[in-house]
This record gives structure tokens, sequence and C-alpha cells, in this order.
């Protein structure tokens, strides 16, 4: 009873601080909002929103039923979720956070997965997406494509081993989804399995395609009202010097591990947010380049309570626990940032493509900035505010007509 009342208490004393904090810095607070907005309506929503409803469309006509059956025999043997965790898995690292958990949420709600499976997949299918760590963060953050595949290695590796280590999770109470024993051909099976769902949607293509766009669109706005969020709390947090006081409690922890302590303000904006941490971790001077990539590796895995409180909204649809998945991030973040210390000097100090020194990956690691990176990120900068706005209206269209529906 104690402990409820101090939460409650502690609860309420920090909301009214960051309201009062909010009055007196309207300006800083409308600024902070602006780019937390411009970072959605140009990169997130325009780069989300065709993966989410084509995910919508794939699980309506039984794709992913199809593709469960396929994955079944790596999915199940590697992480113990069934097979159509691979698709949720490889949907979330192609499309970026919160993706994974949208997916998760929804196999669930189908009853595709159980809920201690849905709590491992959930753990290892959120991840960051390519054209993030690649165009962000390396081009646009450091000024140097070379940490892509470092960053990028680092960050995927850790997640796969978040996944094997997760599947060790939930064993004492763990129910499975029920595996066919039919000795058939995993083809004829899957398409069974295809045939079936799409047997079993009675939705017309017309209204499976409008639940997409307004469940995805939804999903979305949410998702923004989140990033803003957060992106104005950072900064309050900033000014009354909160994360200043927390700064200076993780140097001490920071030169346990010998890393430079002029880290421990970027960090702790990481923790907040993934964007606002990487940026102010690459803009540090007189500071070597290898603490700052192990740095931007854990902000990367830990993904930032902004990721991690759409997630939490995602799962509260559900019987999923939201638990396992912070853990899970804890584990992602320092894994990472371990893996990208080890890997440090074959793909990056061995491979800068200089005279002197040639490495063994050198031919996979491009010196300069892939076209195909820097064509889609100047695309969603420049078209994609215009196609957030005719997206929004498309969904204005739809919601209304069916509210209007039903009277008629």
């Amino acid at each position: 009873m104690i402990r409820s009342r101090f939460k409650t208490v502690a609860i309420a004393a920090g909301i009214t601080l960051l309201t009062i904090a909010l009055i007196y810095f309207p300006k800083e607070s409308l600024e902070a909002s602006r780019v937390g907005l411009e970072m959605w309506w140009k990169i997130v929503f325009p780069s989300l929103l065709p993966f989410l409803i084509i995910s919508e469309l794939l699980i309506g006509f039984g794709v992913v039923k199809f593709i469960g059956v396929l994955f079944e025999p790596l999915m199940r043997p590697l992480f113990r979720v069934p097979g159509v965790g691979g698709f949720a898995w490889a949907m979330g690292m192609a499309s970026g956070f919160p993706a994974g958990a949208k997916l998760t949420a929804r196999l669930r709600q189908e009853k595709q997965i159980t809920r201690v499976e849905a709590e491992r997949l959930v753990s290892f299918a959120n991840a960051s997406n390519p054209l993030f760590i690649f165009a962000a963060i390396s081009v646009g953050f450091f000024e140097n494509p070379r940490l892509g595949i470092l960053l990028a290695v680092s960050h995927y590796v850790g997640n796969f081993c978040v996944g094997l280590i997760m599947r060790f999770y939930g064993k004492k109470d763990d129910e499975h989804t029920p595996k066919d024993e039919e000795k058939k051909s995993i083809i004829v099976k899957a398409l069974q399995e295809l045939h079936r769902t799409r047997l079993k949607e009675k939705r017309p293509f017309g209204q499976l395609l409008g639940d997409a766009v307004t469940t995805s669109i939804h999903t979305l706005l949410m998702i923004g009202g989140f990033i803003i969020l957060f992106s104005v709390f950072n900064k309050l947090l900033s000014l009354i010097n909160v994360i200043a006081i927390i700064g200076a409690g993780l140097s001490v922890l920071l030169k346990l591990f010998q890393m430079p302590t002029e880290l421990s303000i970027p960090l702790i904006s990481g923790i907040f947010e993934i964007t606002t941490g990487s940026m102010m971790t690459s803009e540090l001077e007189h500071i070597d380049l290898l603490p700052k990539v192990i740095a931007v590796s854990f902000i990367l895995g830990f993904c930032g309570l902004s990721v991690q409180a759409q997630v939490a909204s995602i799962l509260a649809e559900t019987d999923v626990s939201f638990k396992p998945f912070f853990m899970a991030r804890i584990m992602h973040g320092f894994l990472a940032g371990v893996i990208t210390f080890f890997l440090w000097n074959p793909l990056y100090v061995k491979n800068k493509g200089s005279e002197e020194t040639t490495g063994v990956f050198a031919p996979l690691i491009p010196e300069h900035t892939p076209l195909w990176v820097e064509t889609v990120w100047s695309g969603l900068l420049t078209y994609g505010p215009l196609f957030t706005i005719l997206s929004l209206f498309c969904y204005i269209g739809i919601y209304s007509t069916r509210m209007k529906s039903p009277r008629m």
C-alpha cells in the first residue's frame, strides 16, 4: 500500500513539475514540439505507412499464414515462436520501430501465437530500419558512411542474440501453438493454410484495404503524439537540469567502463529519444570515435523511452506484458555496444580503404554513401510532408464515409 501511494505521489509530482516547466518555457517547448512534428511527418509517417498497410493486407489474405508454415522449421528451434514470427521479425527490421510490436499484437489478436510466444517475439521483432542507420546516423550525424555497416551489423546481430536469449523466457508456463503433425510437403501445408485463411476472410477487397489504411494511420497518429511528447519532455528535462543531475550519476558508471564522462548527457538524452541522443553524441568534440559509436549502438539497441512508450501503448490492446520487452531492450543496448567494440577493428579500422590498410571486408564496405540511400533519404525529406498530408486527407475521407454509412 505504501509503495502504491508513493508511486502515485511521484507520478503526480513529476507531471506537475513538467507542466510548470511547459508554462515557464513556452518558446523552447514550441520549438521542441516543432522538431518532433517535423521528424514524424517527414520521415516516420511516410516510411512506416506503406509497410503497415501491406502487413494488414498480407495478414488478411493469409500470406502471413503461408509464410508462417515455411518459417516454422527455423523460428521454432531458434526462438521458440511459431513461423509467423518470422514475418513480424523481417518486417520489424525492414520498417523500423514500432512495426514489429504492431505486427506481434496483431498476430496475438488473431490468436496465431500465444501470450508467452508474443512476449518472446516482441522482444526481438523491433529494430531500427537500415535507412535510419545508414542515412540519418552514419551520413547525417557522423558524416561517415563507413560507420553504417558497423552500426547495422552490431544492431542486428545484437537483436538476433536477444532473440536467442529470450527463447528461455516463460519456460514454466509455456503454451505453444499446436504444430501440424501431418506428413505433408511443407509447400502443400503452406498453400492449404493460405487458402483456408482467405476463405475465412469475408470482407471484400475494398473494405479490407480501407480497414488497413485507417488502422495504419490511426497507429501512426499515436506514434506521432509520442514523438512530439517525448521531444518536449527531453527538452524540458534538459532546461530544468534533471538530465544534468542524472548525467552526473551516469558519469561514475562510465568511468567503470573506461568511457569518456562527456558521453553522459547524450546517453541520458538518448535514453529518452533516439534521434536527439545520437545527434548529441556525434557532435561531441575531443573524444575518440570508438566510444561515440559504442554509445550510439547502445542508444539504438535501447531504442529510447519514446519508442518504448509507443510499444507499451500498442501492447496494452492485448494481454501481452511489456516487462519482457523492456528487459530485452536493456540487453540489446549492452550487447550492441559490446559487439561494436569487438567489430571495430575488422569492420572499420582495417577497412578504411587507405593505401596502408586494406581489410578483408573492404570490398563490402562503400567509401561513399550508396546512391539508393541518398535518393530515398532526400525523397523522404522533400516529399514526405506532402505524402503525409495526402494520406491524412484519405484517412479523413474514409473515416467520414464510414461514419455516415450506418445512418443511410
